[in-house]
């Protein structure tokens, strides 16, 4: 009886949840793939710099990467332009089109190439008067640019906020949801809005309302103080966005940094198993091209892939912040169809030479099945064994470093 009634309560919650949100079918999951952004930027010099510019070259190279090298197979589906595509004017009738000298034969053409593969185009725009990169703006043209983009059979649209008022934001992003609504096309949606807004000064539950995604706090940059910028940011401000996270509806931290030039071995298994367990969206921002086995290795980890693609959708906390010792703690409850697990990073903020040992209880984490856990290591694959809630637990964590652990109820 106590079982059904919580399996009818749990599921209450999220019918609930889910339909004061978001509901055109996509995002079930946090949203996988590849952006460009972090990694090439706005190169728009194909004269001298041709391998890393921003042109049609580029992405089919890294359609061709996701589709052949497993990336597809694994779930990362996106391949999203962002800014600098475009021409630096509208034509006659006032549409966007594409740079032609870098993209030749159109968005249509390159959308078509990457359907081929099985693979979706995300795209970018920007709802003030310029994109960040100084191209045309879409405040004026909103219902224009969403017919523009679902003609082209565009699959995502991350829309920027740059050179915008942030009052006018609330109708702005609404809007743009309507129009690509009304072209019928299935567009998945990410928001800038709440980064222009301050972060935790928007209204979440109307959001939710018109984004599958959205970024929250600045971009991320190709360092370790960026990724742990954020995830402080995450930690400190989990009370307000933890509880709007879930299908169709996600906090973006931003992209994946992993294989690119800052971060080490442990760093960047550090910020695969952080970005799994806040539930948030998998961008990787890299060369698919060059990326060396050890980062691929950390980025097509299946068992923090499943964390992240866990069908619950709830967002990970900071159960326990650091002290003296500089050890985090976070979990993120999954799969509720009959009692919890959980997967749980420990996140070692120390920089000093060697590795540090930290105990805990499951009690320590307010788990509550009182026959325990197995736990086990979802980058090594270590059998802990079973541990009830008193039995102290024992980890090992390399200098900024994680330890990431999945627990499941076990007798």
């Amino acid at each position: 009886m106590w079982k059904a009634v919580v399996t009818a309560a749990v599921a209450f919650v999220l019918l609930f949840c889910r339909s004061s949100t978001l509901d055109n079918g996509l995002a079930r999951t946090p949203p996988m793939g590849w952006l460009a952004w972090e990694r090439f930027r706005c190169n728009v010099d194909c004269v001298d710099d041709p391998y890393n510019c921003i042109s049609e070259e580029l992405f089919m190279q890294m359609a061709d990467r996701l589709a052949e090298d497993g990336w597809k197979e694994l779930g990362y589906n996106y391949l999203n332009i962002d800014d600098c595509w475009m021409s630096m004017d509208r034509d006659e009738q006032g549409n966007l089109y594409a740079n032609k000298t870098r993209f030749p034969n159109g968005i249509k053409k390159l959308a078509d190439y990457v359907h081929s593969k099985g693979l979706k185009l995300g795209i970018y725009l920007d709802f003030g008067t310029h994109t960040c990169g100084g191209y045309p703006g879409s405040i004026k043209y909103l219902q224009k640019d969403a017919e523009t983009i679902a003609g082209w059979g565009i699959d995502m649209l991350k829309m920027d906020g740059c050179y915008a008022n942030v009052s006018d934001m609330s109708w702005g992003y609404p809007d743009m949801e309507m129009y690509m609504n009304k072209t019928g096309r299935p567009i998945l949606f990410s928001c800038s809005w709440p980064a222009y807004a301050g972060g935790i000064k928007v209204d979440y539950s109307v959001l939710a309302k018109h984004c599958n995604a959205w970024r929250n706090y600045d971009d991320i940059q190709d360092s370790w103080d960026s990724v742990t910028h954020i995830i402080d940011w995450f930690g400190d401000n989990q009370d307000v966005l933890a509880p709007v996270a879930g299908p169709g509806h996600w906090n973006d931290p931003d992209m994946l940094i992993v294989g690119d030039y800052s971060l080490s071995y442990e760093e960047s298994k550090a910020q695969m198993a952080m970005w799994a367990i806040l539930a948030a969206p998998l961008f990787m921002s890299n060369d698919l091209r060059s990326i060396s086995p050890e980062a691929r290795s950390i980025l097509m980890n299946k068992e923090v892939i499943r964390i992240s693609q866990d069908s619950l959708g709830m967002q990970g906390r900071r159960v326990i912040k650091g002290g003296e010792d500089k050890i985090e703690v976070w979990t993120r409850e999954l799969d509720v169809t009959f009692l919890p697990s959980y997967g749980i990073a420990f996140l070692n903020r120390r920089a000093d030479g060697e590795p540090y040992n930290y105990t805990l209880t499951l009690g320590d984490l307010k788990f509550q099945y009182m026959m325990g856990y197995a736990v086990e290591d979802v980058f090594t694959g270590h059998q802990y064994g079973h541990y009830d809630l008193y039995r102290e637990l024992t980890v090992s964590i390399d200098p900024n470093g994680v330890v990431l652990l999945y627990a499941y109820p076990s007798k």
